[in-house]
């Protein structure tokens, strides 16, 4: 574990803490998980009211709980969803969720366990051009530095979508939290991990001005065990 990894690990502890000890938790300890925490339907009620959500008709989330109603306004809304699958498993590893699909429980569909009832499984090479990211995180601060829990997914998985031309510069990637859970330090941050540009909680919506995007797989930072674990990565290093 490199000295970053370790100051982000008591960054999150931190963050846990409070959160639990404020019974912030819809569903009780938010402890070691991306925090479903109370509120999270009004952060993604006021993400629904940005312009540039708005204007979007495609969008990229997170699959945890604490994002659920972020993909229920957006497929309501007539915007396609795509889902990550849980560890970016398998050779298509985004569930497709169309909002032109009548048969589908929408409230169902959303969650991870009904996307894999509902939804087709998507390759980078069947998906559209995404408008708007959205991250689940444990920590985050005003410059647009984010801390998931720790296992590194979110990042691979926007690393992929830059890789296929999925994102741009001008793609927004924002985060829905708690407001303890932005803080107002400097947090840890490695040179490939991706900044969001907006931070969204039930009170009040943050614009950051994160530096420069790296689009695509920066294999030199990969590790080889995430390498080996998911298919998708494997094969696009076979062909770089």
């Amino acid at each position: 574990m490199t000295d970053i990894d370790d100051a982000k690990g008591g960054v999150r502890r931190r963050v846990w803490a409070l959160l639990d000890a404020h019974s912030a938790g819809r569903r009780g300890s938010v402890y070691g998980k991306i925090p479903d925490f109370t509120g999270a339907d009004q952060a993604a009620h006021r993400l629904a009211g940005l312009s540039a959500w708005q204007g979007s008709r495609v969008v990229k989330s997170n699959p945890d709980r604490a994002q659920a109603e972020v993909r229920l306004n957006a497929v309501q809304d007539g915007k396609r969803v795509y889902m990550a699958v849980p560890k970016i498993a398998g050779t298509k590893p985004f569930f497709d969720l169309d909002p032109s699909q009548s048969h589908v429980i929408w409230e169902e569909a959303v969650t991870a366990e009904g996307a894999a009832r509902y939804a087709q499984r998507v390759g980078l090479e069947g998906m559209r051009p995404i408008d708007v990211v959205v991250c689940g995180s444990v920590a985050v601060n005003r410059e647009g530095v984010r801390l998931g829990k720790g296992a590194g997914y979110s990042d691979i998985e926007i690393a992929l979508l830059g890789q296929a031309g999925l994102i741009s510069a001008e793609t927004m990637i924002v985060t829905t939290v708690h407001d303890l859970q932005v803080l107002d330090e400097p947090l840890p941050e490695a040179p490939h991990d991706v900044r969001v540009d907006a931070i969204v909680t039930p009170q009040e919506v943050v614009f950051c001005r994160p530096g420069p995007r790296r689009l695509g797989i920066a294999w030199e930072k990969m590790p080889t065990e995430k390498i080996a674990a998911i298919p998708v990565l494997r094969r696009l290093q076979e062909e770089a």
